[in-house]
């Protein structure tokens, strides 16, 4: 487990603060231990570092007027929306409130001519798109998780539509955003570009809370295709499938989503999900567009799989064979911690070029056999991305120091190769070690933001810089 750092407590200000928050918010303000826990730990390896206190917010005055409390008491903040975030993001290391924006959830307005919205942050990806259905419009974004749109703009989460559609910093217009002294926002209009000042939406939008808190969202949407086929396709090595997913993008083939499975995680699922896979390393592959387009894009697809030994190919437009098949995918985690029951699920994510992939993969996947750790490799293959999921005795010390290890080289090992320590996990406080290394003095110019906009350090402390 990774011992986060604790930073100094403000006591006589957390005191302070949490008695005039009580007696505004009342019952909607919460100290009992379960849910700081359950707000300070989430699905994170690092340790519990639980708020003083949760406050539920139903609305962007009452988000300003907790940051005006906490401002003039110099008590930290930190937002929460469903805490599916895996890199500490919501702890509280230096005590603080957390802001539960989950009652924040109203899609507030559809202009369907335009394609866009505009939602709360509490509203999950799952509902948004639920409540889309009817007007033919989706939004592609997709962690997996059935996370928060403001937790996805906070984190620039991306996913396996990510290769088509792009990361959340591609498809967020504006935002609302309550500032560290309680001053609200907008970074931006319903415009599909501008040239307008500095650009504080993308400021933002990846910020993970550290210079404000998100509370309102004006996202791009996509008209549902006319037509959507699903394949798969089984390799020799993993090297054939990075190297097939590398003539994929270099082709310019318009696929949705590309998703690489170890044999691994193949047999992980297949025991979870009650399939059938070849177990050997696969590729996912999905597309959009109309009834000839997709056939043409799957043939296509087919054939340059079979020019690096792809065999099995099978296509499907059928939705519930397609639904059946992106399920099993995501519910890859959970299958794979099947594989050594009683044990914890340790994620890290990298990111590299499309042409260092294969590279990459092969490499974490011998030091991960030399380290004899259980570690199912999947991957957003479309875009370089790819996940390791390290099977940890809890109990071990021994086996985590091995996996802080492993962590710390495939970071360094991305970095290296011109690629990036987290493609979609974001910082929090389980990659800082990291971001210095990948960005340099390039940390100084955020810290120098960070100083500007939140000059008491209450906005999310302990996250994303270093020290």
């Amino acid at each position: 487990m990774v011992q986060a750092t604790d930073l100094p407590r403000n006591e006589d200000g957390i005191a302070e603060a949490l008695a005039v928050l009580q007696q505004q918010f009342g019952d909607r303000c919460q100290t009992g231990q379960a849910i700081r826990e359950q707000h300070g730990h989430t699905t994170t390896w690092i340790k519990n570092q639980s708020p003083d206190a949760v406050i539920f917010a139903r609305s962007t005055d009452e988000v300003a007027q907790i940051v005006k409390i906490c401002a003039a008491h110099k008590v930290p903040v930190i937002a929460f929306g469903t805490g599916s975030s895996l890199e500490g993001h919501v702890n509280a290391p230096a005590g603080g409130i957390s802001v539960d924006l989950s009652q924040m959830d109203a899609v507030l307005a559809v202009n369907a001519g335009d394609l866009d919205c505009r939602v709360q942050p509490g509203v999950t990806r799952e509902a948004l798109n639920t409540y889309l259905r009817d007007q033919g419009l989706f939004f592609p974004i997709d962690p997996g998780a059935n996370a928060s749109l403001g937790g996805m703009a906070s984190t620039r989460a991306s996913g396996t539509n990510a290769v088509r559609y792009g990361t959340m910093k591609d498809n967020v217009l504006s935002l609302e955003v309550v500032m560290a002294d309680g001053t609200v926002i907008r970074t931006g209009q319903r415009a599909r570009k501008s040239s307008a000042g500095y650009d504080l939406t993308r400021l933002m939008v990846g910020a993970e809370g550290t210079l404000g808190i998100i509370t309102e969202i004006t996202l791009k949407l996509q008209g549902i295709p006319e037509a959507s086929s699903s394949a798969r396709c089984s390799f020799p090595s993993v090297d054939a499938a990075c190297r097939t997913v590398m003539n994929v993008v270099q082709y310019g083939l318009p696929v949705a989503r590309i998703e690489l499975l170890d044999a691994q995680t193949v047999g992980a699922v297949n025991a979870y999900s009650k399939l059938d896979l070849p177990e050997t390393p696969m590729l996912l592959v999905e597309f959009h567009g109309t009834e000839a387009g997709v056939a043409e894009q799957a043939e296509v697809f087919g054939m340059l799989a079979e020019e690096h030994g792809g065999t099995g190919f099978v296509a499907t437009s059928t939705a519930e064979e397609r639904n059946k098949l992106w399920q099993a995918r995501h519910d890859a985690y959970w299958a794979t911690l099947q594989l050594r029951p009683g044990a914890k699920g340790i994620s890290t994510d990298v990111c590299v070029p499309i042409s260092k992939l294969a590279e990459a993969v092969g490499a974490a996947q011998a030091r991960l056999a030399e380290l004899g750790f259980i570690a199912p490799i999947v991957g957003h293959a479309g875009d370089g991305n790819f996940h390791a999921l390290l099977l940890v005795d809890p109990d071990s010390a021994e086996e985590q120091e091995k996996a802080n290890d492993f962590v710390g080289w495939l970071n360094d090992l991305a970095i290296s190769l011109e690629g990036t320590c987290t493609g979609e996990h974001g910082i929090g406080q389980g990659k800082k070690p990291y971001l210095l290394k990948e960005l340099g003095v390039a940390t100084g110019v955020m810290a120098a933001i960070k100083a500007a906009l939140d000059p008491d350090n209450i906005m999310n402390p302990g996250k994303i810089l270093p020290g």
